[in-house]
């Protein structure tokens, strides 16, 4: 029987993954075929990821667009964050629909099923299946096909952390891998995400963090190894993308309302969606503001890396037949921070955050740092050794998951990942 095992290592970046602060990851990539040129999508997020990785779709195809996004509820432009339980919903009443593109679980529902455990933001473990194809395990609510409440006793009680994730691993081992046995098995971890946000990159705490999740890749393979019963399992060990030092915190919104682009920070006539070291701007049709006025001014910024605008935003996967007229991401340069960790990059004020970012990780534009995700892949016929493929991207995980099925990836944006180096 194929099976596969996805672990996702949220934020965790690739030069971090050393023999001192993660030997489990480091002896993985000694045996299996090593990615070391991937790089993440745009914008550079859990949900968006989260969303590319089960479509195998860019955000243009799949119309997930950051972790906060802009939806027309009816009432004009509004930003909302995707990241709370609630969001599917208003998502679905605004625009008729979820992701527009099948997931993994709709695609697996009748040929072995799905089951996720989720310890990021309720978006970002629902948009692994926004539909209930599968089950969904996450502390907000765990769901059952038909997205179908599961028994309180099934609940995913945990935190966020090292030991929520070691609990959710625990739990992911024993009953995911060795007594239910689905076709996709997928296991997202906080860490070094939660605390990443937290402390500084490289500082104690985060390196604890990254050891924890080192620890939990290591009870997965451990697991996997112990059950020997001949399954053929495509293991899949990566991260959604890296991170930045945060410098300053731009607020963006009033800018635009000093230079005579908005008419005031909570108006609907251009709406910014912040997105940590980047964000996405829509104008209402109605909008004094053109696509050209807010680029011009963009440009002119100190703290702007590059705009993108027009077929710029369909290069780096984003719909450009829709409220979206701009994209922005914030310059970063190679400064190390106070534990030598490199990159540091400024943010754009995000008005419903509840941290202060300045001087710990964040993530979501081009930067050098955040675009370095690490990807290893481990039976299913790959070859146990390096290869560079600049190519490599989230989208092309779940075709080569349904590669390894069996199954087919017909309508995705990805490919599958090439079994032996070129």
């Amino acid at each position: 029987m194929r099976r596969a095992v996805l672990v996702v290592c949220d934020s965790l970046r690739r030069d971090l993954i050393t023999a001192a602060a993660a030997p489990a990851l480091t002896a993985l990539a000694g045996t299996s075929a090593d990615f070391i040129n991937g790089r993440g999508v745009f914008p550079s997020v859990t949900r968006v990821t989260s969303a590319c990785i089960a479509t195998g779709c860019r955000p243009a195809a799949h119309g997930l667009l950051g972790n906060t996004m802009v939806l027309d509820e009816g009432d004009g432009l509004v930003c909302l964050s995707v990241g709370k339980p609630e969001f599917r919903e208003r998502m679905r009443r605004a625009t008729g629909g979820t992701l527009r593109r099948a997931t993994l679980a709709e695609r697996l529902a009748h040929a072995g099923g799905s089951i996720v455990m989720s310890n990021v933001s309720p978006g970002a473990a629902y948009f692994q299946d926004p539909d209930g194809h599968g089950f969904v395990y996450h502390r907000s609510g765990s769901f059952a096909p038909g997205l179908t409440p599961v028994p309180q006793v099934d609940q995913l009680t945990i935190g966020q952390g090292n030991a929520g994730d070691a609990a959710m691993t625990d739990r992911f081992c024993d009953e995911v891998l060795s007594r239910r046995r689905p076709a996709l098995a997928v296991l997202w971890l906080s860490e070094p995400d939660f605390t990443g946000h937290r402390a500084p990159l490289g500082s104690p705490a985060h390196r604890t963090a990254i050891a924890g999740a080192d620890r939990c890749v290591e009870r997965v393979r451990e697991t996997l190894d112990a059950l020997g019963d001949g399954d053929d399992v495509l293991l899949i060990v990566c991260s959604d993308h890296g991170m930045e030092t945060t410098g300053r915190t731009i607020r963006l919104d009033q800018l635009l309302v000093d230079a005579g682009l908005k008419a005031s920070v909570a108006s609907r006539d251009v709406v910014v969606a912040p997105n940590g070291t980047a964000a996405l701007i829509s104008r209402s049709r109605t909008a004094r503001a053109s696509v050209a006025d807010l680029r011009r001014f963009l440009e002119g910024q100190e703290w702007v890396a590059r705009v993108l605008a027009g077929s710029a935003l369909a290069e780096v996967g984003l719909p450009t037949e829709e409220a979206l007229a701009v994209a922005v991401t914030l310059r970063a340069d190679d400064r190390p921070n106070e534990f030598g960790v490199r990159g540091v990059s400024d943010i754009v004020f995000d008005p419903e955050a509840t941290l202060d970012y300045t001087g710990c990780g964040q993530h979501g534009g081009l930067g050098t740092n955040e675009q370095r995700p690490f990807l290893f892949v481990r039976g299913g016929g790959f070859a146990p050794r390096s290869r560079t493929d600049p190519g490599v991207s989230p989208i092309d995980i779940a075709p080569t998951i349904l590669r390894h099925l069996g199954l087919p990836w017909v309508g995705m944006d990805g490919c599958p990942l090439p079994l032996h180096a070129p």
